[in-house]
């Protein structure tokens, strides 16, 4: 039985889609199969909402928007009783793919039409549905905060509803509630719904969120199509920052100053030229807020000399131009609602955040009842990586601070409370970047690898570390003030708990120092470096894919063990496949002489470690193959390590599986060091980042068990 979840509001602007977002990351922890289902939504061909959680999801699950949509508003106006027939088969479809299925109602932009909770309580009566109710802390009609008691007048009024449609309800959010009232609003809504649970001594759970302006802020983008303005200067990249709030400047140029903020906009008039080119020299000084954004309005042009002088400063500010006048273009900024959409990732990180420390995830998925996955999928993997991070927060450094993928993979890891983090570059270049970026790296610190204190410090354990290649201290200090030499000496005197770099920089210039500074486990000979290769079904380790082009029989042993370590860190039982093109003793030649020595070391060093080989890779992965070839074998056929020859051969192997399986291939995750440093692929996305200094975490937790 598929289990699901049905959220409904009983008004528009609940933010709701926050609210599944959180819960849609929550069930992903736990199953392996969650589903969406949009059972009303404007369009048939296109949804937005849907579409953006959907690309959340496990892509092997095929859950494609047009599956995803029961029907429209217009089906439901023509002939309610079809429409719910409609409904109910539609999500049958989505059901048979999945193990939890999140039901996001309908947004309540069907205007004049009361009956809209009716109708959802009715299909989430009919699905089997239990029903989250979100409510909004904020009148929708202008965004006045609401008090207590008129939150648990609207919650009491939903209760009608639900009882004539024999809807359940299961809990309830409220949504953007002010700090200091949540625990009023919480009781009050609770006992008002007290009732609809009678048979529950708790009564109905009741979380609150609080008001967070970023979620609802709309971004630069967003004014600048309001206004139907053109980007005159600037930054486009820049035109994602959120905005957060508006200054119109009708005063003179001091006092237009004294009211700019972090992350507002300002709209300036086009012949007020003194205070436009005040406002973009203040973006220059550190001692101002950084703006999203500059509207200039009105008919007027620039004269030669301000265009020339405004080109010249070449900031990357956006400046926005618009015909309309003042009144009117601050009416539009003013009414612009931002959009909440799964692919504005600060909006994103700041959501789970919030979802993370106000609801009580365990009592909503006990409240459930979701089954206990039988396969790890990449999603559940990713998001245990996070989960176990965040248990025990270690401190990483970040050498590549001028880096935009670094800076905004720092924001959230430190939003969602993953890892303690120090950036190593200019702090006043990295905030203003910052800044420009709309991210908040306030919990970070920002040092520079010429911070004197710390450099002679670091010069003189670097001399004496290379007293034997006769390095001097004059040497030493030019060496350290190198990035990735400077961010490895903070992780060997323990300033960090391991050091994750390589976005910029090439994978030999980011771990050659860990070579010479951290260097190897007493037991280990070698360092090498594993994948791991989430599949649609669960975890396998590859290694050494990234490091040894042609390791002897003795290396093959360790970076064998090394990865079985590595395996059981990442709750994977290690079964280790030694690779070769030759199962058992079926093959002969110096290929697979050394495979079969390093087998039998690996079982003389680890006579507790599950091994076999040399084994070819379908002997190691399929059992019926494994039958005939192996049969007996404890690994063959389900083996989750396997240890690949040579660097040529792991590293296209990992490749051919990565992109023609769909495999998420998390790494190299380097090993063998005493202490962990973990190497970025230069091309690496921000998911990539995030994960890697999650690994390094965990890396550090077993370093300091």
């Amino acid at each position: 039985m598929t289990a699901s979840i049905y959220i409904t509001s009983s008004e528009g602007f609940s933010g709701k889609q926050a609210v599944a977002l959180g819960l849609l990351e929550t069930l992903t922890q736990r199953s392996g199969r969650v589903g969406l289902f949009r059972p009303v939504s404007e369009s048939a061909e296109h949804d937005d909402i849907l579409e953006q959680l959907l690309n959340r999801l496990d892509p092997n699950l095929g859950l494609t928007p047009e599956l995803c949509v029961g029907v429209t508003y217009d089906e439901v106006h023509a002939d309610s009783a079809s429409a719910l027939a409609t409904i109910l088969q539609r999500y049958d479809a989505v059901a048979s793919r999945c193990d939890v299925v999140v039901v996001l109602g309908s947004d309540f932009t069907d205007v004049g039409n009361p009956a809209e909770l009716d109708f959802n309580a009715r299909v989430a009566a009919n699905l089997g549905a239990p029903i989250l109710l979100v409510l909004t802390g904020l009148n929708p009609a202008d965004r006045s905060a609401r008090t207590p008691a008129e939150l648990a007048q609207v919650a009491a009024s939903t209760l009608p509803v639900l009882r004539d449609e024999h809807a359940q309800l299961l809990a309830v959010v409220v949504n953007r509630v002010g700090d200091a009232r949540l625990d009023e609003v919480r009781d009050l809504v609770g006992a008002a719904v007290a009732d609809a649970r009678p048979e529950s001594p708790g009564g109905v759970p009741v979380w609150c969120l609080p008001e967070n302006k970023l979620l609802n802020a709309p971004s630069v983008a967003e004014l600048r199509d309001v206004l139907g303005a053109e980007l005159y200067s600037g930054d486009e990249t820049l035109l994602n920052r959120e905005v957060l709030g508006i200054t119109v400047s009708g005063m003179s140029m001091e006092h237009v100053l004294e009211r700019t903020f972090e992350s507002g906009v300002v709209v300036v008039a086009s012949d007020r030229t003194e205070t436009i080119v005040a406002l973009l020299l203040a973006q220059q000084a550190k001692t101002m807020p950084s703006l999203a954004a500059l509207v200039v309005n009105g008919p007027f042009e620039f004269s030669p000399i301000v265009e020339s002088l405004i080109r010249g400063v070449d900031l990357p500010l956006p400046m926005l131009r618009t015909q309309f006048g003042t009144y009117e273009t601050a009416q539009r900024l003013v009414n612009t609602r931002g959009r909440f959409l799964a692919s504005m990732e600060r909006k994103v990180d700041a959501a789970l955040a919030d979802f993370a420390e106000y609801i009580d995830a365990e009592a909503l998925l006990a409240l459930l009842d979701v089954p206990e996955p039988t396969v790890v999928t990449p999603l559940m993997f990713e998001h245990t990586l996070l989960a176990r991070a965040r248990g025990d927060r270690q401190h990483i450094v970040l050498p590549e601070g001028n880096d935009d993928r670094i800076l905004q993979a720092a924001s959230t890891l430190l939003t969602r409370e993953v890892a303690d983090l120090t950036i190593l570059g200019d702090e006043a270049a990295i905030q203003q970047r910052a800044s420009a970026l709309g991210l908040d790296l306030s919990a970070a610190r920002i040092l520079s690898p010429q911070n004197p204190e710390l450099l002679d410090r670091f010069a003189e354990e670097y001399a004496r570390l290379r007293a034997h290649k006769g390095v001097t201290i004059l040497e030493a200090r030019d060496r350290v003030q190198d990035v990735s030499y400077f961010g490895t000496m903070m992780v060997h005197l323990g300033l960090a708990d391991g050091m994750v770099s390589g976005a910029a920089h090439t994978t030999a210039h980011t771990i050659k120092p860990s070579f010479e500074i951290v260097k190897t486990k007493p037991s280990v000979s070698i360092v090498s470096s594993v994948f791991l290769m989430s599949l649609a079904d669960r975890v396998l380790v590859y290694g050494d894919c990234a490091v040894n082009p042609d390791p002897t029989a003795e290396q093959l042993a360790d970076i064998a063990i090394s990865s079985a370590e590595t395996a059981r860190q990442f709750n994977i039982e290690p079964r280790v496949a030694m690779l070769s093109y030759s199962t058992g003793d079926s093959g002969a030649g110096a290929d697979v002489d050394k495979v079969r020595e390093a087998t039998r070391l690996v079982r003389e060093r680890a006579p507790e470690l599950l091994v076999e080989g040399p084994l070819q890779y379908d002997a190691a992965t399929d059992m019926a193959v494994a039958s005939k070839k192996l049969p007996g074998s404890e690994v063959a056929g389900r083996a989750t390590v396997f240890i690949f020859p040579d660097l040529n051969t792991g590293n296209n192997t990992y490749k051919a599986v990565q992109r023609s399986a769909g495999a998420l291939a998390i790494g190299p995750v380097l090993q063998g060091l005493n202490k962990p440093i973990n190497d970025l692929s230069r091309g690496a996305l921000v998911s990539d980042i995030v994960n890697t200094v999650a690994i390094t975490a965990i890396q550090a937790q077993g370093a300091t068990d």
